[in-house]
């Protein structure tokens, strides 16, 4: 069995052991805080791998100081690394248990890592620590209320509870005589012409009708649920297709996409290789756009299921806000649903295999083990469902911990075994960054895409789609610039909405309402971004 995500950065932390033992020299000692200054600069300038890199300088020359992990860990927070967050938070906390933080550290990437019950210990220590920290017995009381919260949705859960699709009575829905948005045909079918004006209507950020919204979730989960965990196409001499990475709520960069390579249709196939939702502030327009293409083209247009289609990272980054403000908690579990049906991986000609992860932590997975993946669920914590959401590719052979907490990460020879033993040629995922958009690894034969540029409105790195064409299935890129999604007059009137909310939030007010409230008007700006913040405190999120 593979070893679930605790296990993972266990393993990290046992390995940093040897560092923390060895008492340094004077020389040793100077030259780390040099290599500590260094990186100190390139944080400030949130160049944070450089930052990390010259920490892991001082923590090699100083495996004994604290600061130097805790440093390191608050860099790999910024670069969402938040498995090595987490294993240094807790080296720090080795070598002093008394360092305040060290705990902020470690509770920030249980948060992220949906680990409230040991995030909620780590504030324990803190208020014990400090106890007329107003930051901290605010972040406290908030992370007791999410794992109370936790507590009574288990209890009230039902395992035999009927669908929320099998209870919902569309019939009952009035369009109002006011609405002038996209409407369906009477019999409810989608068509190229709404798709159209969804597309304009989404773009001036109206509100399509929730009778309508509903409608497509109906009909996508139908489809959904007839689709085997493996979806396997075959495109005949001269077909294309166009694979799309990471979306993450950009809507306007979606339509760029559209712009761009043409609408979908049955002569343009797409494949969206998941993260369709969660840190852009659009992300339900975005998914109910890719639903309502997927209703009018079953058969050219493929989605497959990413991390982020999973009920705890909606919660955490802002995708379950973003539906209940926009229309209801009944709406959010609708999702929950259909995002439980979405196919895992998809093979292209028997040849170039497509997932939004990775490769897995054991040798011996097939196609037939992907086949035979009981989808419907939340994923869990290890094995081939978690390793194909969560895994990520590294430049070493062999396997390592997962700089995220979650899967592995898995070398070269990784790959080129699966491939040999699957008679494959490539594999093409998604799920990180990469500054041009794409990344070609492991001898060409493991292929990242992502297509949202410039994401979080802060990394800007160019998005990117790739085609593939029969028969030689050879990849080519094509990349992309983030789009202006509003105008800048508007983009400062929602700027000043923001901070009217900010300043108008007590101590009372919900931080899933704060976030969700403050993502819808920030436009372009992610939850994400709001969440993560939020858990670092304004003391705490500097370097020493």
């Amino acid at each position: 069995m593979a070893a679930t995500s605790v296990q993972v950065v266990e393993d990290f932390q046992a390995a940093q052991n040897d560092k923390i033992a060895s008492p340094p020299s004077q020389e040793d000692l100077e030259r780390s805080e040099a290599s500590k200054t260094k990186a100190n600069e390139f944080f400030n300038d949130k160049n944070y791998d450089q930052a990390i890199f010259y920490y892991t300088e001082a923590i090699n020359l100083n495996g004994c100081n604290a600061v130097y992990y805790s440093n390191r860990s608050l860099a790999y927070l910024r670069t969402e690394c938040y498995g090595y967050a987490l294993s240094d938070a807790s080296s720090a906390i080795r070598i002093d248990s008394n360092y305040v933080k060290g705990y902020y550290r470690r509770a920030t990437a249980n948060m992220a890592l949906g680990k409230f019950k040991a995030a909620l210990k780590d504030y324990e220590t803190v208020m014990k620590v400090r106890p007329n920290d107003k930051d901290a017995k605010m972040k406290y009381q908030e992370c007791a209320k999410i794992v109370k919260q936790k507590a009574f949705e288990r209890a009230i859960a039902c395992d035999d509870s009927k669908s929320v699709a099998d209870m919902m009575d569309i019939e009952s829905m009035t369009i109002e005589d006011d609405y002038t948005g996209p409407k369906l045909e009477s019999d409810g079918s989608i068509t190229v012409t709404f798709m159209k004006e969804l597309m304009e209507w989404f773009g001036e950020q109206k509100k399509l009708h929730r009778k309508y919204a509903y409608q497509i979730l109906l009909q996508v989960k139908q489809i959904l649920q007839k689709l085997p965990s493996l979806m396997e196409i075959n495109l005949k001499d001269g077909e294309m297709i166009s694979i799309c990475g990471d979306i993450h709520g950009q809507y306007y960069d979606l339509l760029n996409i559209f712009h761009l390579n043409g609408l979908p249709s049955e002569d343009n196939p797409y494949l969206f290789n998941g993260d369709f939702v969660d840190r852009g502030s659009w992300s339900l327009e975005v998914i109910l756009v890719l639903f309502g293409f997927k209703v009018l083209y079953p058969n050219h247009f493929y989605l497959l299921r990413g991390n982020h289609e999973t009920d705890n990272m909606n919660q955490m980054y802002g995708f379950e806000g973003e539906v209940k403000a926009k229309y209801t908690s009944q709406m959010f579990d609708l999702f929950s649903e259909v995002f439980q049906w979405l196919p895992l991986a998809q093979c292209i000609n028997g040849r170039v295999l497509v997932m939004h992860g990775g490769l897995f932590r054991e040798d011996g997975v097939t196609l037939d083990s992907i086949r035979n993946i009981n989808r419907n669920r939340q994923p869990p914590d290890s094995g081939p469902m978690c390793d194909l959401l969560w895994s990520d590719p590294q430049p070493e052979n062999g396997r390592s911990v997962s700089k995220r907490g979650v899967s592995c990460q898995f070398g070269p020879d990784v790959t080129h075994h699966f491939l040999e033993e699957n008679g494959l040629d490539l594999i093409i995922r998604s799920h990180e960054v990469k500054p041009e958009g794409y990344e070609v690894a492991h001898g060409g034969r493991c292929i990242t895409v992502f297509s949202a540029p410039n994401y979080c409105d802060q990394m800007g790195n160019k998005g990117a789609y790739i085609h593939l064409k029969a028969p030689e299935l050879k990849p080519t890129f094509q990349q992309f610039t983030a789009v202006v999604s509003m105008s800048p007059w508007i983009y400062h009137f929602i700027s000043a909405c923001v901070i009217q909310l900010s300043l108008s939030f007590d101590a009372n007010t919900n931080l899933t309402a704060q976030v969700a409230l403050i993502s819808i008007f920030k436009g372009c700006h992610t939850s994400a971004y709001a969440h993560t913040n939020y858990w670092m405190n304004k003391e705490h999120d500097k370097c020493s």
